[in-house]
């Protein structure tokens, strides 16, 4: 599956207003086109009319990743996903999946820590690792459903990418590389020579102003 810049969109609109507005989905041709053009909590910003909208819902349709849904009496058709978690659709997501799936369709390339922050939402991670133990499920999906991108050069977590769009053009890293924890430096003998010495002539001292005190003390008495 590779899906166009607008087809990403309206999967990514449909999964998340299903979630986070489930008493306005399905959506009408014009929630889906203004969801799709909202200036928040979209990568990248697009201003697409209800024409190109209804031609991306179109060929969704044509690949049963969409389907129409009019309600009775009512005369404007309605869109929802067939894209996961349906009896018509044999990807199966889990909650946490399915959010950062729809995130990264509508975002973009995200570190673990943003996909956590903007999650809310959609699922609750208890923190980043959960968002890591996550992502490397959908990574080693068959096929797989994201990647991790190589390292940027100043940034200290790597990102992720959905491989469901036309947009995945990111060159993939191991996924070994992720949060890769900093080995324990191990001082050098000098050193711990060093803080041994220092360590007995302390005692030494302490030892030292002890029989003073004692000595000043029968002194007086």
């Amino acid at each position: 599956m590779k899906l166009s810049l607008h087809e990403a969109r309206v999967i990514g609109c449909l999964l998340e207003k299903e979630i986070t507005t489930p008493e306005q989905y399905p959506l009408s041709l014009n929630s889906l086109t203004l969801a799709c053009n909202q200036k928040s909590s979209r990568e990248p910003v697009l201003s697409i009319t209800e024409t190109e909208t209804q031609v991306a819902i179109d060929s969704l349709m044509k690949r049963r990743q969409v389907t129409d849904q009019s309600g009775f009496g009512s005369r404007v058709v309605k869109y929802k996903h067939r894209f996961c978690n349906t009896e018509f659709s044999d990807l199966q997501l889990s909650s946490a999946q399915y959010a950062l799936v729809c995130l990264l369709l509508l975002r973009g390339p995200q570190t673990p820590g943003e996909l956590r922050t903007r999650s809310n939402r959609l699922h609750n991670f208890e923190d980043v690792a959960a968002v890591e133990r996550t992502l490397l499920t959908l990574a080693q999906a068959d096929p797989a459903i994201v990647h991790q991108l190589a390292r940027e050069p100043g940034r200290r977590d790597s990102c992720y990418e959905e491989l469901l769009s036309e947009q995945s053009k990111g060159i993939s890293a191991p996924i070994a590389e992720q949060s890769n924890p900093v080995p324990e430096s191990v001082p050098p003998k000098e050193c711990t020579d060093e803080v041994n010495n220092l360590s007995n002539r302390v005692s030494l001292l302490e030892k030292e102003v002890a029989m003073l005190k004692e000595a000043l003390h029968d002194l007086l008495n």
